[in-house]
């Protein structure tokens, strides 16, 4: 893979405006774009990360190394070593809307930017059982999964990858007057970390932090592993409309920087589900992963990060 310089990525990001495609009749789809400039700086490994537009899809390959520095791999929970990729996606320019929502799954929501992917759900079940129909929260706090400060972690093939905030990525781009997009999601759709005008409708309201329309169950899990609902498994929680400011895909229809005009588009959440859960459009074929999902834990339950169930610290200061 040629490694792509900034200037080169810039270019790209840019050739993005002049091949974007008008609304389809189909769905909300995005109007035209205003692509943001892409940052590459090294790690351990170069970040490579080359965006082309070729008919209705836009293409993304990338070598999955983060363009901030990550935590240390291996590490407690996590005994993989960050490794180059052969990441390669496609995604629609002018995306569809469903009437119903399709679940995430066990493939990666999107791609970052940085040519990270997004993959929220973790391979842990009760019991090691795919079927058991209980499937650990990767940020619930039951298990290790030696997440590191970026919200990351490692899976056995070396790909590294984002389970909730890309906090090293969101750092980068952020601006303290305008959203931050941080990559697209599988359906074709734009994601953007955290903060959304508090007037959707209207991009000149203030920026305000987007809660989710999740909450934990109350009760008893009536079932499998019992006791009480916590947040340890992704079975957990439930929809409630109107809850949050966001959809059961933890997203919204309303106008963004790069889509001055309306685009549908999804928000990364400090609560749950943090990474959304379900595609509001219809996800590329690309994402799709061939054989069983790659685990990324080394360690055995118990010890793992503490859960998540608000916004940083600090007050209402905007900032990752």
């Amino acid at each position: 893979m040629n490694r792509i310089l900034p200037s080169i990525l810039l270019a790209a990001a840019l050739a993005f405006s002049a091949n974007a495609q008008p609304r389809p009749s189909g769905g909300r789809g995005p109007g035209p774009e205003r692509q943001p400039q892409f940052n590459a700086p090294a790690g351990s490994y170069s970040n490579q990360v080359s965006l082309r537009i070729s008919g209705q899809y836009r293409y993304i390959t990338a070598n999955g190394i983060p363009d901030h520095e990550p935590g240390q791999f291996p590490r407690h929970g996590n005994p993989n070593t960050i490794r180059p990729q052969r990441h390669s996606y496609r995604l629609p320019m002018n995306p569809g809307t469903n009437r119903v929502a399709t679940p995430v799954q066990m493939m990666p929501f999107g791609i970052a930017l940085n040519g990270v992917p997004f993959d929220p759900n973790a391979a842990e079940f009760w019991r090691n059982d795919f079927n058991s129909g209980w499937q650990y929260e990767a940020k619930g706090g039951s298990i290790d999964l030696g997440l590191d400060e970026h919200n990351a972690h490692v899976q056995p093939t070396g790909a590294y990858h984002y389970h909730a905030m890309p906090i090293g990525l969101a750092r980068r781009l952020f601006s303290d007057d305008k959203m931050v997009l941080v990559g697209y999601a599988a359906d074709g759709f734009p994601i953007y970390a955290r903060y959304g005008p508090s007037n959707p409708a209207d991009p000149a309201s203030e920026l305000t932090e987007m809660k989710s329309s999740f909450r934990i169950k109350k009760g008893i899990r009536p079932g499998g592993p019992g006791g009480t609902y916590d947040g340890s498994f992704i079975q957990d929680y439930e929809y409630v409309a109107g809850a949050g400011d966001l959809d059961e895909c933890n997203g919204r229809y309303g106008p963004t920087p790069e889509y001055p005009k309306g685009v549908y588009h999804y928000f990364i959440t400090d609560d749950w589900p943090y990474l959304p859960r379900n595609f509001r459009g219809t996800p590329d074929d690309s994402f799709k992963r061939r054989g069983p999902p790659p685990g990324g834990r080394g360690g055995p339950p118990g010890g793992g990060p503490g859960r998540s169930r608000g916004g940083p610290p600090g007050g209402p200061k905007r900032g990752f």
